[in-house]
C-alpha cells in the first residue's frame, strides 16, 4: 500500500515532465535535423546543416552579445540585490514583510508592459531627458534608447527580484550570534561581514546568479522593445526563425544551441563555485 501511494505521488510529476519537457525537447531535436527550401518545403533527409549555420560568424556574434548582456545583467542584479536583501534581512524589522512585497510588486504587472514603460523614460523626449534638461545637466537629449545600456537596464530591472529573494533567504537564515562572536573577537563590522556573513550567503548568491543568468540569456523582449538591430540577442533570432521566416528547423537548431550554452555555463559556474567552497 505504501509503495502504491508513493507511485501515486510521483506519477503526476513524471507525466508532467514527459508531456511538457521530454516530448517537446525531442520534437525540437527532431525538427532541427531537417532543412527547408525557399518554397517552405521541408526536406526529410537528416542533416546537420542547421547546426553548422547556427555557428556562422553572424550568429556567433549574437550569441556572444547575449552572453555579455546576461553576464552584465547578473552582475548588476547582484550588486543591487545584495545590499537590498542585506538591509531587509538585518534592518527590516517590522517592515520586513512590506519591503518584500515591494520587491515582488513588479511581478503583479506584465513583463511586457513594464518593459514598454521604459521607452517613455528613455526616449529623447522622455522623462529622464526632460528632467536632465530642466536641471541644465545636459545641453541636448541623450541617446539612451536602442542602445546596449537600455537593453541591459531593461534586463536588470526585470530580473532584479530573482536575485534579491534567494540572497534574502540565505541572509535571513543566518545565526546572528556568529556576527556577535566575530565582534567580540575584535572584528570590525566589515570584517565580520566579509569573513562570516558573506561566506554563509554564498549559496544564495549562487542561486541568484543562476536564476538570473539563465532567463536573461534567452530573453528577447528587452532587446526587441528597448534595443535595435545592432542589439539583437539569440532569443530574437529564434523568434524570427519561428514567427517571421517560418524556418522551424533552423529555429529548433538555434534553440538547442542556446540550451547547450546555458547548460555549459551553469555547469562551469557550479564547478567554479564548488572549488571555491572547497
Amino acid at each position: 500500500m505504501k509503495r502504491f501511494l508513493a507511485w501515486a505521488l510521483v506519477v503526476p510529476f513524471i507525466l508532467y515532465n514527459l508531456t511538457f519537457v521530454i516530448f517537446p525537447l525531442f520534437t525540437v531535436l527532431y525538427q532541427s535535423m531537417f532543412t527547408i527550401d525557399p518554397e517552405y518545403n521541408v526536406s526529410h533527409e537528416a542533416s546537420l546543416s542547421n547546426f553548422k549555420a547556427a555557428f556562422s560568424p553572424v550568429n556567433l556574434e549574437v550569441m556572444w552579445r547575449s552572453a555579455r548582456y546576461a553576464l552584465t545583467t547578473t552582475l548588476s542584479c547582484l550588486l543591487l540585490g545584495y545590499p537590498l536583501a542585506y538591509y531587509i534581512a538585518f534592518y527590516g524589522g517590522r517592515l520586513r514583510s512590506q519591503m518584500l512585497i515591494l520587491v515582488v510588486l513588479p511581478f503583479w504587472t506584465s513583463y511586457l508592459i513594464r518593459t514598454f514603460a521604459w521607452t517613455t523614460l528613455l526616449q529623447k523626449e522622455g522623462v529622464i531627458n526632460a528632467v536632465l534638461l530642466k536641471l541644465h545637466l545636459i545641453s541636448q537629449p541623450l541617446q539612451m534608447l536602442n542602445t546596449d545600456f537600455s537593453v541591459i537596464l531593461g534586463l536588470t530591472y526585470g530580473f532584479l527580484p530573482f536575485a534579491t529573494l534567494p540572497i534574502y533567504v540565505s541572509l535571513e537564515n543566518q545565526d546572528r550570534s556568529l556576527v556577535e562572536a566575530a565582534s567580540d573577537l575584535g572584528a570590525t563590522p566589515f570584517q565580520a561581514f566579509w569573513k562570516v556573513v558573506f561566506p554563509l550567503s554564498l549559496p544564495g548568491v549562487i542561486s541568484a546568479s543562476l536564476i538570473t543568468f539563465v532567463p536573461a540569456m534567452g530573453d528577447f523582449v528587452s532587446a526587441e522593445i528597448l534595443g535595435s538591430p545592432e542589439t539583437q540577442m539569440i532569443g530574437n533570432l529564434i523568434q524570427q526563425q519561428f514567427l517571421a521566416l517560418f524556418n522551424w528547423p533552423m529555429g529548433s537548431a538555434l534553440s538547442l544551441v542556446l540550451m547547450l550554452l546555458m547548460v555549459t555555463s551553469m555547469a562551469a559556474y557550479m564547478m567554479l563555485a564548488g572549488e571555491q567552497d572547497a
